[in-house]
C-alpha cells in the first residue's frame, strides 16, 4: 500500500516510503530480533482502542468495464479536504492509501471505543464517496472485484514488482490478491498479560472467530464476471497462497508470542530493499532465519526486520494490536457490522466466553492450519449454509447483542447488528447470495449495488 500522502514518522512501515537501510547500521543478530519482537508486536494493557481499515474497488459510473487510470484516481484524491491532527489525513483522522490495483484503503486512527471509531469513520468516508463522485466514480465494497475488466497493477513501487514476481512463481493466486482483492479489518488491543481480557485469550478467540467472520460475511462470488463457486472467493485466493505467510502460525500453547516469532523468522523473504533503481527481489527460498545466519547478498539490520513482517498476511497479524484480517469488503456501511461484531465479542468478558463456547466445535487439532483448515474451507465456500457455521454464526449475534446492550451509547450499533442477523445468518444467507441472486435474476447492477446494511 502506498500513501495517498506523505505520512508520519509514527506510521506503520508499510506505509512510508521506504528505502534501503542507511549505511553503518549495525547487522541484526537472532537473539536482538527475538527480543525486538516479544517488546513490539503485542503491547500489553487493558483493551480500549478500535480502529478500522476498510478497502474499496473504484469503478467508472460510466464505463464500470473499463479500468480507471491513476490520473482521474489521483484528481480525486487531491480534491479531498485533507487536514487532520498534522494536514496529512481526512478530517476524523483517517489515512488514504492505494493498492496495486487500484483499489483506496481508508485506514481509521485508534478511537477510544467502538462507538467513536465507526462515528469518525463514516465522516471521513462520506468525505471520501463525495470526492470520488465528483469525479465520476464508484467506491464498490466487495471482495473481489466482480466485473470482468483488466486487472493491471497501477503502482510501480519496487515493493509491489518483487512482490508480483515472488508469487507469480506459484500460479496466478497472488497477482489476483493484489489487484482483484479488497477488505475490511478490524484492529483492536492485544490485550492485558492475564486475567479474562489476556492476549493468550484474546488471540485465540480472534482465531477461532475466524471461520465464523469469513461466512457471515462472504461478499466475493463473483470473479471476471462468473460465479467460482464460493461465497468468499478472496479467502480461497488467500488460502492458496504462500503458506510461510499466510496460514496462521502453528499453535502457540499458551504463548503467542513465541509462536508469532517463529512465524517471522521461518517466513520467506519477499523482498529487500536497495538503492533507487535497483530491484528488490530476494533470492528464491531465502527465509529470515537464514538471512540472520548468514544468506543473503548482506545482513539483515532491525529496520529489515520490521519490513519483513508487513510482508505477512496471516488471518491475525499482530502489530502491537491485533489485526483481524479474513473479512471481504462489504456494501455501503456494511463494514460497520463486523467492526461491531468483533470489537464486542472480543472487549465484553461475557460476550468473549459464549463465543469461545459456541465456536469450540468447529475446532480441529489435526489437519492444517487456517485459513486451509476445513472449517476455514467450507466458510470460503457454503458460508452460513452449513449448518455448523449457521450455529455458530447465530450464538456469536446473539453473544454480541448482549454486549453491545451493555456497552453506553452503542444503541443504533445493536440496532444495525440485529438487522444484519436477521437477514442474513438467520436466514442462511450471506451479502454474497444478494450478487448471485441479481445476477440469476439479471436485475445485477454493474457494478453492484452499494447498499447500507
Amino acid at each position: 500500500m502506498i500513501p495517498v500522502r506523505p505520512t508520519s514518522p509514527t506510521s506503520p512501515p508499510e506505509r512510508q516510503s521506504a528505502g534501503p537501510p542507511p549505511t553503518g547500521v549495525s547487522p541484526l543478530t537472532e537473539s536482538a530480533a527475538r527480543s525486538h519482537m516479544a517488546g513490539v508486536c503485542f503491547k500489553i494493557g487493558p483493551p480500549r482502542l478500535v480502529g478500522v481499515e476498510v478497502e474499496w474497488f473504484v469503478h467508472d459510473d460510466r464505463c464500470p468495464t473499463d479500468p480507471v487510470l491513476p490520473e482521474r484516481l489521483h484528481a480525486a484524491l487531491d480534491a479531498l479536504p485533507l487536514g487532520g491532527p498534522d494536514g496529512t489525513s481526512l478530517p476524523s483522522g483517517a489515512r488514504l492509501t492505494l493498492e496495486p490495483g487500484g483499489q483506496v484503503e481508508l485506514s481509521s486512527p485508534p478511537a477510544d471505543g467502538l462507538v467513536a471509531c465507526v462515528a469518525d469513520t463514516r465522516r471521513d468516508l462520506a468525505a471520501l464517496r463525495a470526492a470520488f463522485a465528483a469525479q465520476g466514480l464508484r467506491l464498490t465494497g466487495t471482495g473481489t472485484d466482480p466485473l470482468a475488466r483488466p486487472r493491471n497493477m497501477v503502482l510501480d513501487h519496487p515493493r509491489y514488482l518483487a512482490m508480483e514476481r515472488f508469487f507469480n512463481s506459484a500460479g496466478p493466486w497472488g497477482r489476483i490478491m493484489m489487484t482483484g482483492t479488497a477488505s475490511v479489518q478490524v484492529c483492536l488491543d492485544a490485550g492485558d498479560a492475564s486475567g479474562p481480557h489476556s492476549v493468550d485469550r484474546r488471540w485465540r478467540l480472534a482465531h477461532r472467530l475466524g471461520p465464523v467472520l469469513v461466512a457471515a460475511f462472504a461478499n466475493s462470488p463473483l470473479l471476471d464476471g462468473k460465479p467460482t463457486g464460493h461465497r468468499s472467493t478472496r479467502q480461497t485466493v488467500w488460502s492458496r497462497m504462500d503458506p510461510t505467510r499466510t496460514l496462521a502460525p502453528e499453535p502457540d500453547h499458551g504463548d503467542p508470542c513465541e509462536a508469532w516469532t517463529r512465524y517471522v523468522l521461518d517466513a520467506e523473504v519477499l523482498c529487500i530493499r536497495r538503492p533507487d533503481g535497483l530491484p528488490w527481489t530476494a533470492p528464491a527460498g531465502l527465509t529470515f532465519a537464514a538471512w540472520l545466519r548468514g544468506a543473503g547478498e548482506r545482513p539483515p539490520t532491525l529496520a529489515d526486520l520490521d519490513y519483513h513482517r508487513t510482508t505477512l498476511f496471516p488471518p491475525v497479524r499482530p502489530r502491537g494490536h491485533l489485526e483481524l484480517r479474513m473479512i471481504d469488503a462489504q456494501p455501503g456501511d456494511g463494514w460497520i457490522v463486523p467492526a461491531a461484531l468483533v470489537g464486542a465479542l472480543l472487549d465484553d468478558p461475557v460476550a468473549a466466553d459464549a463465543a469461545l463456547a459456541a465456536l469450540e466445535p468447529l475446532e480441529c487439532a489435526d489437519g492444517p492450519r487456517p485459513p486451509r483448515s476445513d472449517a476455514w474451507r467450507r466458510a470460503a465456500t457454503l458460508a452460513v449454509a452449513d449448518p455448523e457455521l449457521r450455529r455458530a454464526a447465530l450464538a456469536c449475534f446473539a453473544a454480541a447483542d448482549a454486549a453491545l446492550g451493555r456497552l453506553p451509547g452503542a444503541e443504533r450499533l445493536r440496532t444495525t447488528v440485529a438487522a444484519f442477523a436477521e437477514r442474513y445468518p438467520a436466514r442462511g444467507r450471506c451479502p454474497a447470495d444478494d450478487q448471485l441472486d441479481a445476477l440469476r435474476s439479471g436485475t445485477r447492477r454493474t457494478p453492484p449495488e452499494e447498499a447500507a446494511p
